[in-house]
């Protein structure tokens, strides 16, 4: 027994070197070969520079609209946030009475803040903002009401729930109305959500063609290597081995398309951004352009080296084995 111990272990022992051999060779070659398709890409820069270009546009656009939805998803949610509701009291309620029904409500814990204006200040703010101050100036007395300016906090800026403030508020005595305006808000989010879906599915469609334009290239290649896979094939090279240098071409087409993809992402917000930046200073807003994060960059060159690698995969799969030795 003990005699077939050792024989066991001098047998594993040995059998360790022999595989981190081959790991070793193993590696080396698939490092081998990610440099030689590297390097046979570079002799042909014109053509490696079309094809990367047809794959960056293909993924540049989806990504320029991605990162426009995104600002404007959040422009959205900025203007959401300061989603204010107008109180319009009754022409019956006084001065004096209309500031204490304001003081009333600053104990509100669903109000963040508030603003009192009388019925001279709301006409002094019309006349401003309207245009119509001449034609103001010939009534004999002041339409407008006096109104109360309300900014919920932030657990009622949502839709449902700054609606039900808004008619709890309604329901005060001494309130005639309560104005909110979140149409324009719905609207927008309803746009926003129908252009994610149809980035979606230009997003799917572009890939689609990605997968076409690599698997393409990679069949070019594949003829044009025709005798050299013969060859190989017949002294004995496994398919795996014939295939690998075609999968990293794949590879190299993705990151390269995946960077450059980038590249003409930022350069069109960077183009873009001071038309942006009129209309901010235009509109007196904060909002600021957001870019490409860090995430959404590495989701980018992701897609991209997936992209490429599936579709040098699905060509090799297809070409390679109509390709054998007679």
């Amino acid at each position: 027994m003990s005699a077939t111990r050792n024989q066991a272990r001098q047998g594993a022992s040995s059998q360790q070197p022999k595989l981190k051999v081959r790991g070793r060779s193993y590696l080396g070659h698939h490092l081998e070969m990610a440099r030689v398709s590297l390097h046979r890409l570079l002799l042909t820069p014109l053509a490696t520079l079309m094809t990367l270009a047809v794959i960056a546009i293909a993924l540049c656009l989806p990504g320029v609209l991605y990162v426009g939805l995104q600002n404007v998803g959040q422009l959205s949610e900025h203007w959401q946030g300061s989603t204010q509701i107008s109180l319009f009291l009754s022409d019956q309620l006084s001065e004096s009475e209309g500031r204490d029904l304001a003081l009333q409500l600053q104990s509100n814990s669903q109000i963040a803040q508030l603003s009192y204006l009388s019925k001279n200040e709301s006409l002094n703010d019309f006349k401003q903002y309207a245009g119509f101050g001449r034609a103001l100036d010939q009534l004999d007395y002041n339409p407008l009401p006096a109104v109360i300016l309300v900014v919920p906090t932030a657990d009622y800026i949502q839709p449902e729930s700054l609606l039900a403030l808004s008619q709890q508020l309604r329901s005060i005595d001494g309130v005639d109305d309560a104005q909110v305006d979140l149409a324009w808000v719905q609207r927008l989010q309803a746009m926003v959500k129908f252009g994610q879906r149809a980035v979606l599915v230009l997003g799917v469609l572009l890939a689609l063609g990605v997968l076409l334009v690599v698997g393409n290239t990679i069949r070019l290649e594949i003829l044009n290597r025709r005798d050299e896979i013969l060859v190989v094939k017949l002294v004995g090279g496994t398919d795996s081995f014939v295939r690998r240098p075609f999968l990293y071409t794949g590879l190299w087409f993705g990151v390269g398309a995946g960077l450059l993809a980038w590249l003409l992402v930022q350069l069109s917000l960077w183009y873009l951004g001071s038309v942006v930046d009129q209309l901010i200073v235009l509109y007196q807003s904060d909002f600021q352009l957001q870019g490409l994060g860090i995430g959404s960059s590495l989701v980018l060159l992701l897609l991209a080296v997936l992209l490429g690698s599936s579709g040098a995969w699905l060509a090799v799969l297809r070409h390679l084995k109509a390709i054998e030795p007679r």
